[in-house]
């Protein structure tokens, strides 16, 4: 079911809700599914992925303007199949019950058992995203199926025909018992935040995110949030320039820098900006030869954000930062079919410009300078935790000093964004930059209830240690035991 677009806030959320009352009747009907049912969930997922992929670079490809295929498949196709796959092969063992020790461990000798056993929590809503809108809604249920749970989804309206094609996709391979998905403007996404799911994750914008979690809170809703903010690159004075700067400009200009985790700024040592960006014009010149219609290079997705991008530029060359544009074959990008914007460095950035002060989201890169590394860790500390931080070098003792220093959602040593394809790590923010972690067990738990279960001895020794009234020297003697070092 799907609200059409002209109804009612009040009657798009009337509408949501009977799907939500339907799942949350199904999971009670049908109670906690097996492991065979959830790899089955899994292996569905999977099918519509490897299906659609066709169909998913073109419809991508559509709402961008320009994405190549290759980056599609790479980032929403083979980037999704990856955590289902990793959560198929190791749900079994994750939904086992987890031993835990008893208190006092006396009572484990005789026979007590303390577990944790994982209960699916029901029915998890999913607020996915413009920049990965494939990815961005199934790695998040390799976690929810994983952990058994059913699923309410809404994706973004900046991705119209991909946000389509995902409602049709589901269609095809799930009951609307078990998926359902919702499109449609800021309405609909408010109707669907204010629903009483089991749990909810939002990925998006620090901004949004405010409103989703008010929204929940009506409700108590336990929310997953992955947001952003501005996450930076220290660069060691031991690091390979060379490699450094590929690996730095391979990830801001992945999808055009239009990722939660691009690299948002870098803290170069004084002495070693020039060969930084002389290596940073390399590496671009390599990777794209041409812009303006390299199917290469994406394009940024909407008019409102490439004229935001190109404003922190303004902004910061009209403050007095020089402003290096990277465009190997010198094209004219003012008159184009796309809305793409060329790699550009930001050098001697202030704290008073926006390139500065927001997420930027796109190809624009700040360089500032620093003269030790603890002023770049304190400029980090400054400022509101990141999503991540990146170090590049050689000398251990600074990269421990770093990492342990700096608070971030999650660190890549020597590259970027690397380590949120490790399945096997958490991945999540910290304060502004989200709350909650997912991805391979770590989202399975994040989705599930931990359900606390002891099970007692069978014989009542209580009396026999004089536990309950009326009291005497045995409860006397027993807590003289407990109270003391």
């Amino acid at each position: 079911m799907n609200a059409p677009v002209n109804l009612s806030f009040e009657a798009h959320k009337a509408a949501m809700d009977d799907i939500l009352q339907r799942q949350k009747a199904a999971h009670l009907r049908d109670g906690p599914p097996s492991a065979e049912k959830r790899i089955q969930w899994l292996d569905r997922s999977i099918d519509l992925l490897i299906g659609h992929q066709a169909e998913i670079a073109k419809a991508v490809n559509a709402d961008f303007g320009s994405r190549s295929p290759e980056a599609t498949a790479l980032t929403d196709v083979a980037g999704s199949i990856g955590p289902l796959k990793f959560a198929r092969e190791n749900v079994a063992k994750w939904m086992r019950p987890e031993k835990r020790k008893t208190t006092p461990a006396i009572l484990g000798l005789f026979g007590a058992k303390a577990t944790v056993q994982w209960q699916p929590k029901g029915v998890v809503g999913v607020i996915s995203p413009w920049n990965f809108p494939v990815n961005l809604t199934f790695a998040p249920l390799a976690g929810i199926f994983a952990a058994g749970n059913r699923a309410m989804i809404k994706p973004s309206e900046y991705t119209p025909a991909t946000s389509d094609l995902l409602k049709a996709m589901f269609a095809k391979a799930f009951s609307e018992e078990e998926v359902a998905v919702f499109v449609g403007g800021p309405e609909v996404g408010q109707a669907f935040a204010g629903l009483a799911f089991d749990h909810l994750v939002f990925t998006g914008a620090t901004s949004v995110a405010k409103h989703v979690m008010r929204a929940a809170a009506e409700n108590l809703v336990p929310v997953t949030l992955e947001l952003g903010g501005k996450s930076p690159v220290i660069l060691s004075r031991g690091a390979d320039m060379v490699t450094a700067a590929a690996r730095i400009m391979n990830g801001k200009t992945l999808n055009a820098g239009q990722i939660c985790l691009a690299p948002d700024y870098v803290l170069a040592p004084q002495e070693e900006v020039e060969t930084f960006v002389a290596e940073a014009k390399a590496a671009v010149g390599r990777y794209f030869p041409t812009i303006k219609d390299n199917p290469d290079y994406t394009a940024v997705v909407a008019q409102r954000h490439y004229d935001r991008v190109k404003g922190y530029v303004d902004d910061a060359r009209a403050k007095g930062a020089r402003v290096v544009e990277i465009n190997p074959a010198g094209e004219d990008l003012s008159q184009q079919e796309h809305r793409k914007i060329a790699p550009t460095l930001i050098l001697d950035p202030t704290d008073d410009m926006k390139v500065m002060q927001e997420e930027i989201f796109g190809p624009v890169l700040p360089v500032k300078t620093y003269k030790t590394v603890d002023e770049a860790v304190d400029y980090v500390n400054a400022h509101d935790r990141p999503l991540a931080l990146y170090w590049f070098g050689t000398d251990e003792a600074e990269k421990d000093r770093v990492l342990q220093r700096t608070t971030s959602g999650g660190v890549t040593v020597n590259d970027v964004i690397f380590h949120v394809a490790q399945e096997d790590l958490p991945f999540g923010g910290v304060g502004p930059a989200g709350m909650g972690a997912y991805h391979g067990h770590d989202g399975f738990r994040e989705f599930s209830h931990r359900k606390a279960v002891f099970q007692q001895l069978k014989k009542d020794i209580a009396p026999m240690l004089g536990l309950r009234p009326p009291y005497g020297e045995g409860i006397r003697k027993y807590l003289a035991s407990q109270i003391k070092k």
